[in-house]
């Protein structure tokens, strides 16, 4: 399928590097990626480049390594917790994540959560997709029912078509332009929808290993963030297991289950104050901490001060 709406970041001829200088230029775009190079050389070719979309960050990758991949400890050493909308433009993506092994080709798109350990198969064939970076918590905390991760869209999805869309009208949009707080939440929205699963169902019950039920507990934050009963003894009820064991799971990661929230929270926060910045949000200051979650407004100045190095009216004005 031709894809003439992104055929500028399609050259017919593309340049090669050496495969750490590639690696470093994606490190430093993405976060703590880990990828693999082909056995028989250190040579890439392809390319990794960051672009603007009306305000929104969008990453080309372009390469033939062999896989790319992200652990926990990759997530817990950069703290970067974006969606990753996926479209694919030349070649095959293989990507697995929760358990699910999905491979996308030309017009396809896919989410992928970046908080979560996750793997690129590449196997040595050149893949060119571009990345579009998307606020994790504002993306999930705004849509009462789940997001499909690694659910594949065929290019000819007329979902599929929309994004696609979305994005070449985003990409030919300044930052500045009046348009772009529009196109930003006018994309958020269409993801929203375009990965809702088909019917909503209920939460399985966790399985006795540690893992599953920290990505069960992970998903009930994302989904209750905002809300009042939002607390460990909560979460623990829900999962059928003792506030000893989530704690002692959630130990394991480096946190508290407290914390863990409140910088779930923070980040939301964070997300909402940048909005409120490019002229998307009008709510104040105080009305941004209270719909995140944070009940004492002094507390959430501190916490966010400690967090990100600069108080929420710096970030908002600056």
């Amino acid at each position: 399928m031709q894809l003439q709406e992104f055929r500028t970041w399609m050259p017919e001829i593309w340049g090669r590097t050496c495969f750490d200088e590639w690696a470093g230029r994606l490190q430093s775009v993405c976060g703590s990626f880990n990828p693999q190079p082909v056995r028989e050389t250190d040579i890439v070719r392809g390319g990794t480049s960051v672009i603007s979309a009306a305000g929104m960050e969008v990453v080309q990758v372009a390469a033939d390594v062999h896989a790319v991949s992200r652990e926990q400890r990759d997530i817990r050493l950069d703290g970067r917790e974006h969606m990753f909308l996926l479209l694919q433009l030349e070649g095959t993506c293989g990507i697995e994540q929760f358990g699910r092994q999905t491979a996308i080709t030309p017009g396809e798109c896919i989410l992928v959560d970046s908080a979560r350990p996750v793997k690129f198969h590449f196997d040595g064939l050149f893949s060119n997709h571009l990345s579009v970076h998307l606020p994790r918590q504002l993306l999930l905390c705004e849509h009462i029912h789940e997001i499909e991760i690694s659910h594949r869209l065929a290019a000819d999805d007329p979902m599929s078509i929309m994004l696609r869309a979305l994005v070449t009208k985003m990409l030919h949009t300044s930052a500045t332009d009046h348009r772009a707080p529009h196109l930003r939440q006018l994309l958020l929205q269409a993801i929203r929808n375009a990965f809702a699963p088909a019917s909503f169902e209920q939460s399985a019950i966790p399985n006795e290993r540690c893992e599953e039920r920290l990505e069960l507990a992970q998903v009930l934050i994302d989904r209750h963030l905002t809300e009042s009963a939002l607390s460990p003894h909560w979460i623990a009820s829900k999962l059928g297991i003792s506030l000893r064991t989530l704690q002692v799971d959630f130990a394991s990661l480096g946190v508290t289950v407290t914390s863990f929230i409140r910088d779930r929270r923070l980040r939301l926060a964070r997300d909402r104050l940048v909005e409120m910045r490019c002229g998307s949000e009008t709510a104040t200051i105080a009305e941004i901490a209270l719909a995140s979650g944070f009940n004492d407004i002094s507390y959430f100045n501190r916490c966010f001060k400690k967090a990100f190095d600069c108080s929420p009216t710096d970030l908002a004005r600056n």
